[in-house]
């Protein structure tokens, strides 16, 4: 009973930890101080919701984010499924060592990848552009979207496939109407995770970014060189809203799927 009691209270103390945070930025996107953090704050407003939607930097960095979330996002679908389909049921030599090739990336720091990327380019005389930042958010996307659809299609029976190939169906066919159907909520649970990830990456888009302004960037400007610190709050209100639907929404579908869910 004490244990149980004990967990209970460990996992309570976790989840404030790490929610409390998020409450307190919520709480100062509304304060009505715009220099500087006093709890509680003397006053609420909701004027810098206004200030920040009147902002062209900030609309400038969402824009500059989504269309990163959703190139890096498609290119990890396509080689991300593409990966799953060659190394899920195969048996070669070196099957292990690409597997790990394509899991390192989000296995390592983010400082890590930022700096391997750099240093590519550098070496490549790549010229630092929306395509760097895109190249950069794919290497740790095409995971996500490889881990969903390589789990899926190792619990999809084979005697599906054999079945629509004795039916006369060719390859393309079998793809379309079996494979791709089983695969759907995966890929589409993989795309959300990776959109998310995306589009609130600081790190590696540091180091691939060049003059480019992501939105993280840009709130890490704001938190450096702070003119109206409430804005930022409010921005990061957004990316909290942003963010946690595309979570909760591929957590629904990997749920879903599994075995005995209803």
């Amino acid at each position: 009973m004490r244990s149980s009691l004990a967990l209970k209270a460990a996992a309570a103390l976790a989840v404030l930890f790490l929610h409390v945070p998020l409450a307190l930025i919520i709480l100062y996107a509304f304060s009505a101080e715009d220099k500087s953090y006093v709890f509680p704050p003397p006053a609420l407003t909701t004027q810098w919701f206004a200030v920040a939607w009147e902002r062209e930097d900030v609309w400038a960095a969402i824009k500059l984010s989504v269309q990163v979330a959703s190139w890096s996002t498609a290119i990890a679908i396509v080689l991300g499924t593409l990966a799953a389909g060659a190394l899920a049921r195969a048996r070669f030599f070196g099957r292990d060592a690409i597997s790990l090739l394509l899991i390192l990336p989000i296995a390592l720091p983010g400082i890590i990848t930022g700096i391997a990327l750099r240093s590519a380019y550098h070496t490549l005389e790549i010229p630092f552009s929306f395509w760097t930042i895109v190249i950069g958010h794919a290497t740790f996307c095409v995971v996500v979207v490889f881990n969903n659809a390589v789990a899926r299609l190792r619990r999809l029976n084979p005697n599906l496939v054999e079945a629509s190939m004795d039916l006369g169906a060719d390859g393309f066919q079998t793809l379309r109407h079996v494979i791709l159907p089983q695969l759907g909520s995966a890929l589409l649970a993989g795309a959300l995770l990776a959109f998310a990830l995306s589009f609130d990456e600081v790190i590696v888009t540091t180091f691939t970014a060049g003059q480019q302004t992501t939105l993280p960037i840009w709130m890490l400007q704001e938190l450096i060189r702070p003119r109206q610190r409430p804005v930022t709050n409010v921005v990061a209100v957004a990316i909290i809203a942003l963010t946690f639907i595309p979570i909760l929404l591929a957590y629904w579908f990997t749920r879903a799927d599994e075995p005995g869910h209803r």
